[in-house]
């Protein structure tokens, strides 16, 4: 199975909205923050409200938020909402994919492996990958603080070294 940018744009992009404080988000601050195409998360995000995964608030001040709780949606809504397929057969599950257009010997093989990643991706929240970039960002905002303390710390000591 390959994921498209298209999956990847949107998990990404879902992120970024569940991650702000306030609501609801220009889609122009996501593309600005995320380096996304705006005409692309345009298309993303019709495919997202279709898909009851974000609303649309119109106005001034208006963009979108999400229609449900963080914890309700999973990585495999959002990207089956922008008609990602998951799916490593030939034959989009067809069964057409060997000779004289028959299931070919493996499919059984690609099909579980299509399951598998499928209720892995139903398996991780949206929530859950919010708490992960926020641990990571305090650990990196705390590992710079260290820097900093120790970086001053040092130049304190310089100034208390009397030159020989």
């Amino acid at each position: 199975m390959k994921l498209t940018t298209k999956g990847r744009f949107a998990v990404t992009a879902l992120l970024d909205l569940a991650m702000q404080p306030s609501n609801p988000v220009a889609l122009a601050d996501i593309s600005r923050r995320q380096d996304i195409s705006l005409s692309y998360l345009e298309q993303l995000f019709a495919k997202l409200r279709r898909g009851e995964i974000v609303d649309s608030v119109r106005g001034p001040g208006g963009g979108y938020c999400l229609a449900k709780d963080v914890e309700q949606i999973s990585l495999a809504d959002i990207i089956l909402a922008v008609d990602e397929p998951i799916d490593s057969t030939r034959c989009a599950g067809k069964e057409n994919c060997g000779w004289n257009e028959t299931k070919c010997i493996t499919h059984d093989l690609w099909q579980g492996l299509n399951k598998t990643i499928l209720d892995h991706l139903k398996g991780i929240t949206l929530q859950q990958v919010v708490n992960d970039q926020r641990l990571k960002q305090s650990i990196k905002q705390a590992s710079a603080i260290k820097i900093q303390t120790v970086q001053r710390m040092l130049s304190k000591n310089e100034k208390n070294v009397l030159p020989m």
